[in-house]
C-alpha cells in the first residue's frame, strides 16, 4: 500500500489551480456527504433486527460501510483516521437530521449529482481529469486530502 504522501502527492498533480482546490474544498466532503445519505436511503430492517433496536443516525447500512473504511483511513495515518472519522460521524448525523426535513434519497442525489458538476468544471479549469480515473481508490483519498489540506 502506498503512503499517505504518495497518496497526497500524486493526487496534489491534478489539483494545483487554485480555484478547482476551492471547489474541491466544498464538493469533494458534499460527495462524501451525499453518498452517506445515498447509503442511509436503503432500508436497514435487517440491521435493526440483528441488533434488536433502531437509532436511524446509527442502525443503518452507512455506518458497517464507513467503518470498514476507517480501516483504510487508519493505515494511511492517525490524523487522518480521526478527521475522517468525525466527518464521517457529522455525515451521519447531518443526513439523519436531513431526512426528518426532506426526503434523503432525493436531496442525497441533487447533492451529489450538483457537487460533481461542481468537480468537472474544476477540472475543466485545471486541465486534467480527475485522479479517480486513474485509480479509484482517489475516491477516498480526495477527502482526506481536502481534510489534511484544510486542518494545516
Amino acid at each position: 500500500m502506498k503512503s499517505q504522501n504518495e497518496w497526497f502527492d500524486e493526487y496534489a498533480v491534478s489539483h494545483q489551480n487554485i480555484t478547482n482546490q476551492r471547489i474541491h474544498f466544498v464538493c469533494v466532503p458534499l460527495i462524501f456527504f451525499s453518498i452517506v445519505g445515498l447509503i442511509m436511503s436503503i432500508p436497514a430492517a435487517p440491521i435493526e433486527n440483528l441488533l434488536g433496536f433502531a437509532y436511524p443516525a446509527l442502525t443503518n447500512w452507512a455506518t458497517p460501510i464507513l467503518l470498514i473504511l476507517m480501516v483504510f483511513y487508519l493505515r494511511l495515518s492517525f490524523k487522518t483516521f480521526f478527521l475522517m472519522l468525525l466527518f464521517s460521524l457529522l455525515s451521519l448525523y447531518g443526513n439523519y437530521l436531513l431526512s426528518d426535513v426532506a426526503p434523503l434519497l432525493y436531496t442525497s442525489i441533487a447533492i451529489f449529482v450538483l457537487a460533481w458538476i461542481g468537480q468537472f468544471y474544476g477540472h475543466k479549469l485545471e486541465g486534467k481529469k480527475p485522479s479517480f480515473f486513474k485509480d479509484l481508490q482517489f475516491l477516498l483519498i480526495g477527502p482526506a486530502w481536502v481534510f489534511e489540506k484544510m486542518s494545516r
